[in-house]
């Protein structure tokens, strides 16, 4: 496969460190929530920036898909619900994962086609398929 961008971050500290990409445009303390037994201090997790890369590769999927059938006037808001929590088959923790994706200019059924399609095309969906179930919410108007 020929690789079209790569990048890098690098973290110390784990869950209560910090993280920092190769470029420095993210550059983020990282705190366990209180939730997990952390501190619970302002910062970031890495949950969180999971569901940010989520969301926008997701709607990214969605918007390649629509100028693939030139299809005209689309707005979409893609908001990923990501939680973790002891995984009850292995030791260690799981994710949960549930994408809401609203669709505006399109009807529903042509709306949850086009989320159907772009979960297969969506590279975080590929990574995900068969490791952690994600479900899917579509409202469309």
């Amino acid at each position: 496969m020929p690789i079209l961008y790569r990048t890098q971050a690098s973290v110390s500290g784990g869950r209560n460190g910090h993280a920092r990409t190769a470029d420095g445009l993210l550059d983020v303390v990282l705190s366990v929530p209180k939730e997990m037994g952390g501190p619970g201090k302002a910062a970031t997790n890495p949950e969180q920036l999971f569901a940010a890369g989520y969301a926008a590769c997701f709607d990214g999927a969605i918007h390649f898909l629509a100028g693939l059938k030139k299809i005209k006037g689309l707005s979409t808001v893609v908001t990923a619900d990501v939680g973790v929590g002891p995984d009850d088959s292995a030791p260690g923790f799981a994710l949960d994962v549930a994408l809401s994706i609203a669709v505006t200019g399109l009807p529903e059924a042509e709306a949850r086609a086009l989320v159907a399609e772009a979960h297969q095309v969506c590279p975080y969906s590929k990574a995900l398929a068969g490791n952690v179930p994600v479900r899917i919410a579509v409202t469309a108007n």
